[in-house]
């Protein structure tokens, strides 16, 4: 499904099908000739410090504190929608047990008072595709780069694991949340919604 522009989230799979916009275009990055450009290094070189562990997605007050904080941050440097994310709703939107979930858990082992939770990475790996679902970190560490790290870090996670592509979901060029995708160069992208008997298109961007 993810080859045909398919998403996961929760217990939903989903893809865009606005009759008058075809701006959500599904984003993949080929493991083996991907190349971080400078900007991406420095990212990875500034994360290098931290722990990450890969296991099933979980909901706890830990985590529910993170997002909270995470996205209480992006209210008011974007104007965004408050939420009031319930532990339920954790549960339903990132926890959701499936056998393809993973979760990529960033500590900082040298934070004050031992090992801190600074951001959490969800994610689906299938034996074809590692899928990045979403992200979210501490506002304190914004300056670390952990969303361009996450992302180098999966690259890693494929490529050890023999997964061909790493897939980052939707580009959508007007929105500045997922704009930054373009920059993981080569990448490519998925040509209109192909049906499930059909081939489907993916044409590479360097």
């Amino acid at each position: 499904m993810l080859v045909r522009g398919w998403r996961r989230f929760g217990p939903i799979y989903f893809r865009p099908a606005c009759r008058a916009c075809s701006e959500c275009i599904t984003l993949r990055i080929p493991v083996e000739t991907f190349q971080p450009n400078r900007s991406q290094r420095r990212a990875r070189t500034a994360s290098a410090r931290f722990r990450v562990e890969v296991g099933t997605p979980r909901v706890d007050a830990e985590r529910l504190a993170l997002y909270h904080a995470w996205h209480g941050w992006r209210e008011q440097a974007r104007e965004w929608e408050s939420s009031e994310l319930s532990e339920r709703e954790y549960f339903l939107q990132f926890a959701f047990p499936h056998p393809c979930a993973r979760e990529l858990a960033w500590y900082d082992d040298a934070a004050e008072g031992g090992p801190r939770l600074i951001a959490v990475g969800i994610c689906d790996e299938t034996p074809s595709a590692w899928s990045a679902a979403y992200f979210f970190f501490h506002p304190d560490y914004a300056h670390c780069s952990l969303g361009t790290a996450n992302v180098l870090k999966q690259v890693e996670i494929a490529q050890a694991r023999g997964i061909p592509h790493v897939y980052l979901g939707y580009r959508v060029q007007g929105c500045a949340s997922l704009r930054y995708k373009g920059l993981f160069r080569p990448h490519e992208l998925l040509r209109g919604s192909p049906g499930p008997e059909e081939t489907p298109d993916w044409t590479s961007a360097e």
